[in-house]
Protein backbone atom coordinates (compact mmCIF):
# COMPACT_ATOMS: atom_id res chain seq x y z
CA UNK A 1 0.00 0.00 0.00
CA UNK A 2 1.36 3.39 -0.93
CA UNK A 3 1.64 5.89 1.92
CA UNK A 4 -1.07 8.49 2.21
CA UNK A 5 0.37 11.87 1.34
CA UNK A 6 0.20 14.17 4.37
CA UNK A 7 0.33 17.94 4.23
CA UNK A 8 3.31 19.16 6.23
CA UNK A 9 3.97 22.49 7.80
CA UNK A 10 7.74 22.17 7.60
CA UNK A 11 9.31 22.87 4.21
CA UNK A 12 12.88 21.66 4.66
CA UNK A 13 14.64 19.40 2.20
CA UNK A 14 14.11 16.67 4.77
CA UNK A 15 10.43 16.50 3.83
CA UNK A 16 11.35 15.29 0.34
CA UNK A 17 13.68 12.67 1.77
CA UNK A 18 10.93 11.48 4.11
CA UNK A 19 8.57 11.08 1.16
CA UNK A 20 11.15 9.00 -0.71
CA UNK A 21 11.80 6.78 2.29
CA UNK A 22 8.06 6.18 2.73
CA UNK A 23 7.44 5.46 -0.94
CA UNK A 24 6.17 1.89 -1.28
CA UNK A 25 6.22 1.25 2.47
CA UNK A 26 3.24 -0.70 3.88
CA UNK A 27 2.14 2.24 6.01
CA UNK A 28 -0.17 5.21 5.91
CA UNK A 29 0.86 8.53 7.37
CA UNK A 30 -1.42 11.02 9.06
CA UNK A 31 -1.16 13.98 11.41
CA UNK A 32 -2.92 14.17 14.78
CA UNK A 33 -3.17 17.15 17.10
CA UNK A 34 -2.30 15.78 20.54
CA UNK A 35 -1.64 17.94 23.62
CA UNK A 36 -0.28 20.81 21.55
CA UNK A 37 1.88 18.51 19.41
CA UNK A 38 1.17 18.26 15.69
CA UNK A 39 2.07 14.58 15.58
CA UNK A 40 3.17 12.59 12.53
CA UNK A 41 2.00 8.98 12.85
CA UNK A 42 2.76 5.95 10.67
CA UNK A 43 0.21 3.13 10.78
CA UNK A 44 -0.35 -0.20 9.07
CA UNK A 45 -1.42 -3.80 9.47
CA UNK A 46 -4.42 -5.24 11.28
CA UNK A 47 -5.03 -6.97 14.58
CA UNK A 48 -4.28 -5.98 18.17
CA UNK A 49 -2.60 -2.55 18.48
CA UNK A 50 1.17 -2.30 18.85
CA UNK A 51 2.72 1.13 19.53
CA UNK A 52 6.43 1.67 18.74
CA UNK A 53 8.30 4.59 20.35
CA UNK A 54 11.69 5.51 18.91
CA UNK A 55 14.64 6.90 20.84
CA UNK A 56 15.92 10.49 21.24
CA UNK A 57 17.02 12.31 18.11
CA UNK A 58 15.32 9.74 15.88
CA UNK A 59 11.95 9.37 14.17
CA UNK A 60 9.39 6.69 13.30
CA UNK A 61 11.18 5.88 10.03
CA UNK A 62 13.76 3.99 12.11
CA UNK A 63 11.21 1.12 12.35
CA UNK A 64 10.89 0.67 8.57
CA UNK A 65 12.67 -2.70 8.45
CA UNK A 66 10.50 -4.23 11.17
CA UNK A 67 7.15 -2.89 9.97
CA UNK A 68 6.31 -5.74 7.54
CA UNK A 69 6.98 -8.55 10.01
CA UNK A 70 5.03 -6.90 12.81
CA UNK A 71 2.16 -5.78 10.60
CA UNK A 72 1.54 -9.37 9.60
CA UNK A 73 -0.06 -9.96 13.00
CA UNK A 74 -0.74 -6.52 14.54
CA UNK A 75 -1.96 -3.02 13.88
CA UNK A 76 1.27 -1.05 14.21
CA UNK A 77 1.29 2.61 15.26
CA UNK A 78 4.62 4.47 15.15
CA UNK A 79 4.61 8.21 15.97
CA UNK A 80 7.39 10.74 15.73
CA UNK A 81 7.94 11.83 19.34
CA UNK A 82 7.21 15.47 20.23
CA UNK A 83 9.73 17.75 18.53
CA UNK A 84 11.24 14.82 16.61
CA UNK A 85 10.95 13.94 12.95
CA UNK A 86 7.89 15.68 11.51
CA UNK A 87 6.13 16.19 14.87
CA UNK A 88 6.00 19.87 15.82
CA UNK A 89 5.59 21.24 19.35
CA UNK A 90 4.03 24.55 20.29
CA UNK A 91 4.43 26.30 23.62
CA UNK A 92 8.05 25.40 24.37
CA UNK A 93 9.81 22.11 25.15
CA UNK A 94 7.37 19.60 26.65
CA UNK A 95 7.48 18.68 30.32
CA UNK A 96 7.33 15.09 31.52
CA UNK A 97 3.65 15.53 32.39
CA UNK A 98 2.88 16.89 28.94
CA UNK A 99 4.76 14.09 27.19
CA UNK A 100 2.90 11.45 29.22
CA UNK A 101 -0.39 13.20 28.43
CA UNK A 102 0.64 13.21 24.75
CA UNK A 103 1.31 9.45 24.89
CA UNK A 104 -2.02 8.80 26.56
CA UNK A 105 -3.80 10.90 23.91
CA UNK A 106 -1.98 9.01 21.15
CA UNK A 107 -3.21 5.71 22.55
CA UNK A 108 -6.76 7.04 22.87
CA UNK A 109 -6.81 8.25 19.25
CA UNK A 110 -5.14 5.29 17.56
CA UNK A 111 -5.87 2.15 19.61
CA UNK A 112 -9.19 0.32 19.90
CA UNK A 113 -7.95 -1.60 22.96
CA UNK A 114 -5.02 -1.26 25.40
CA UNK A 115 -1.96 -1.77 23.19
CA UNK A 116 1.39 -3.41 23.57
CA UNK A 117 3.70 -0.45 24.13
CA UNK A 118 7.31 -0.80 22.94
CA UNK A 119 9.74 1.91 24.05
CA UNK A 120 13.38 2.21 23.03
CA UNK A 121 16.06 3.90 25.19
CA UNK A 122 14.63 7.17 26.63
CA UNK A 123 11.19 6.38 25.19
CA UNK A 124 11.39 3.12 27.11
CA UNK A 125 11.62 5.16 30.31
CA UNK A 126 8.62 7.21 29.14
CA UNK A 127 6.66 4.01 28.46
CA UNK A 128 7.60 2.63 31.89
CA UNK A 129 6.44 5.87 33.55
CA UNK A 130 3.08 5.57 31.81
CA UNK A 131 2.82 1.97 33.03
CA UNK A 132 3.54 3.13 36.59
CA UNK A 133 0.99 5.95 36.56
CA UNK A 134 -1.64 4.69 34.13
CA UNK A 135 -1.16 0.96 33.71
CA UNK A 136 -4.79 0.55 32.70
CA UNK A 137 -4.00 2.36 29.42
CA UNK A 138 -1.75 -0.44 28.11
CA UNK A 139 -1.96 -4.20 27.80
CA UNK A 140 1.72 -5.12 27.71
CA UNK A 141 5.01 -3.25 28.10
CA UNK A 142 8.19 -4.01 26.17
CA UNK A 143 11.36 -2.14 27.13
CA UNK A 144 14.02 -2.24 24.42
CA UNK A 145 17.44 -1.19 25.77
CA UNK A 146 15.49 1.22 27.94
CA UNK A 147 16.90 4.03 30.02
CA UNK A 148 15.47 4.84 33.42
CA UNK A 149 16.13 1.47 35.04
CA UNK A 150 19.38 2.79 36.54
CA UNK A 151 21.33 6.06 36.51
CA UNK A 152 22.56 6.88 33.01
CA UNK A 153 26.19 5.78 33.03
CA UNK A 154 27.19 4.89 29.47
CA UNK A 155 30.56 3.46 28.52
CA UNK A 156 33.17 6.26 28.19
CA UNK A 157 33.48 5.82 24.44
CA UNK A 158 29.70 6.13 24.02
CA UNK A 159 29.54 9.20 26.27
CA UNK A 160 32.34 10.88 24.29
CA UNK A 161 30.62 10.23 20.95
CA UNK A 162 27.22 11.35 22.25
CA UNK A 163 28.64 14.58 23.68
CA UNK A 164 30.38 15.41 20.40
CA UNK A 165 27.21 14.75 18.39
CA UNK A 166 24.99 16.87 20.62
CA UNK A 167 27.52 19.71 20.53
CA UNK A 168 27.82 19.64 16.74
CA UNK A 169 25.50 17.32 14.82
CA UNK A 170 27.08 16.71 11.42
CA UNK A 171 27.86 13.68 9.32
CA UNK A 172 31.17 13.04 11.07
CA UNK A 173 29.75 13.08 14.60
CA UNK A 174 26.63 11.20 13.44
CA UNK A 175 28.72 8.34 12.05
CA UNK A 176 30.99 8.34 15.11
CA UNK A 177 27.99 8.04 17.43
CA UNK A 178 26.41 5.28 15.36
CA UNK A 179 29.64 3.29 15.54
CA UNK A 180 28.97 3.19 19.29
CA UNK A 181 25.22 2.54 18.94
CA UNK A 182 25.46 -0.27 16.38
CA UNK A 183 27.40 -3.45 16.95
CA UNK A 184 28.55 -3.50 13.31
CA UNK A 185 27.76 -0.26 11.49
CA UNK A 186 29.47 -1.42 8.31
CA UNK A 187 27.07 -4.37 8.11
CA UNK A 188 24.08 -2.08 8.66
CA UNK A 189 25.28 0.33 5.97
CA UNK A 190 25.91 -2.50 3.50
CA UNK A 191 22.45 -3.95 4.12
CA UNK A 192 20.63 -0.64 3.70
CA UNK A 193 22.77 0.82 0.93
CA UNK A 194 21.41 4.13 -0.37
CA UNK A 195 18.63 4.01 2.22
CA UNK A 196 21.21 4.47 4.98
CA UNK A 197 22.44 7.66 3.31
CA UNK A 198 18.87 8.93 3.09
CA UNK A 199 18.16 8.05 6.74
CA UNK A 200 21.35 9.77 7.90
CA UNK A 201 20.58 12.89 5.86
CA UNK A 202 16.99 13.04 7.11
CA UNK A 203 18.00 12.47 10.74
CA UNK A 204 20.55 15.29 10.60
CA UNK A 205 18.06 17.58 8.87
CA UNK A 206 15.50 16.98 11.62
CA UNK A 207 17.89 17.25 14.57
CA UNK A 208 19.03 20.65 13.27
CA UNK A 209 15.44 21.92 12.85
CA UNK A 210 14.25 24.77 15.09
CA UNK A 211 13.26 23.42 18.48
CA UNK A 212 14.65 19.95 17.85
CA UNK A 213 17.63 20.31 20.18
CA UNK A 214 15.35 21.56 22.97
CA UNK A 215 12.96 18.64 22.44
CA UNK A 216 15.80 16.10 22.49
CA UNK A 217 17.25 17.67 25.65
CA UNK A 218 13.83 17.67 27.31
CA UNK A 219 13.31 13.99 26.51
CA UNK A 220 16.68 13.04 27.99
CA UNK A 221 16.39 15.28 31.04
CA UNK A 222 12.84 14.20 31.82
CA UNK A 223 13.18 10.48 31.07
CA UNK A 224 16.66 9.46 29.94
CA UNK A 225 18.99 10.64 32.68
CA UNK A 226 17.05 10.18 35.95
CA UNK A 227 16.37 6.64 37.15
CA UNK A 228 12.81 5.66 37.93
CA UNK A 229 12.63 4.85 41.66
CA UNK A 230 12.62 1.07 42.22
CA UNK A 231 9.48 1.35 44.34
CA UNK A 232 7.73 2.88 41.31
CA UNK A 233 8.97 0.21 38.92
CA UNK A 234 7.66 -2.40 41.35
CA UNK A 235 4.17 -0.92 40.87
CA UNK A 236 4.06 -1.90 37.20
CA UNK A 237 1.28 -4.47 37.01
CA UNK A 238 1.06 -5.09 33.26
CA UNK A 239 3.12 -7.93 31.72
CA UNK A 240 6.57 -6.47 31.08
CA UNK A 241 9.40 -7.81 28.96
CA UNK A 242 12.96 -6.63 28.33
CA UNK A 243 14.67 -6.87 24.93
CA UNK A 244 18.36 -6.00 24.99
CA UNK A 245 21.32 -5.90 22.63
CA UNK A 246 24.20 -7.96 23.97
CA UNK A 247 26.69 -5.15 23.26
CA UNK A 248 24.73 -2.08 24.44
CA UNK A 249 27.25 0.64 25.41
CA UNK A 250 24.62 3.13 26.56
CA UNK A 251 22.92 0.90 29.14
CA UNK A 252 24.78 -2.31 29.75
CA UNK A 253 23.17 -5.73 29.71
CA UNK A 254 23.95 -5.96 33.43
CA UNK A 255 21.27 -3.30 34.07
CA UNK A 256 18.69 -5.41 32.24
CA UNK A 257 19.77 -8.56 34.06
CA UNK A 258 19.40 -6.82 37.42
CA UNK A 259 15.94 -5.50 36.51
CA UNK A 260 14.86 -8.91 35.26
CA UNK A 261 15.94 -10.54 38.50
CA UNK A 262 14.42 -7.84 40.71
CA UNK A 263 11.01 -7.48 39.05
CA UNK A 264 10.60 -10.89 37.42
CA UNK A 265 10.52 -9.45 33.89
CA UNK A 266 11.57 -11.89 31.16
CA UNK A 267 14.76 -10.81 29.39
CA UNK A 268 15.45 -11.57 25.73
CA UNK A 269 19.05 -10.95 24.65
CA UNK A 270 19.79 -10.32 20.97
CA UNK A 271 23.30 -11.23 19.87
CA UNK A 272 25.20 -9.05 17.42
CA UNK A 273 23.37 -5.92 18.52
CA UNK A 274 24.17 -2.72 20.39
CA UNK A 275 21.59 -0.39 21.88
CA UNK A 276 19.32 -0.58 18.80
CA UNK A 277 18.53 -4.23 17.97
CA UNK A 278 15.79 -3.19 15.52
CA UNK A 279 18.50 -1.59 13.35
CA UNK A 280 21.32 -4.05 14.03
CA UNK A 281 19.26 -7.25 13.79
CA UNK A 282 15.78 -6.39 12.42
CA UNK A 283 14.76 -9.97 11.62
CA UNK A 284 15.74 -11.22 15.07
CA UNK A 285 14.08 -8.24 16.71
CA UNK A 286 10.82 -9.07 14.92
CA UNK A 287 11.10 -12.73 15.84
CA UNK A 288 11.73 -11.95 19.50
CA UNK A 289 8.97 -9.36 19.68
CA UNK A 290 6.49 -11.66 17.99
CA UNK A 291 7.34 -14.39 20.48
CA UNK A 292 6.68 -11.91 23.29
CA UNK A 293 3.37 -10.91 21.73
CA UNK A 294 2.44 -14.58 21.49
CA UNK A 295 3.08 -14.98 25.21
CA UNK A 296 6.44 -16.77 25.18
CA UNK A 297 8.33 -16.30 28.47
CA UNK A 298 11.77 -17.78 27.83
CA UNK A 299 14.48 -16.02 29.80
CA UNK A 300 16.81 -15.46 26.86
CA UNK A 301 16.89 -15.56 23.08
CA UNK A 302 19.75 -16.46 20.82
Amino acid sequence: MAPKTMAREHTSAGADIRERLLAGAPVQERRLELEGVSTAVLEGGSGAPLVLLHGPGEHALKWMEVFPGLMATHRVIAPDLPGHGASEVTGGPPTAERMLAWLGALIDRTCTSPPTLVGQTAAGAMAARLAVEHGDRIGRLVLADALGLAPFRPAPEFAEALTAYLAGPDRRTFDALWRRCAFDLDRVQDRLGDRWEAIATYTLDRVRAPGAAAALTALMEQFGFPPIPPEDLAKIAVPTTLIWGRHDLATSLAVAEAASARYGWPLHVIEGAGDDPATDQPERFVEVLRSVLAGARSSSYR
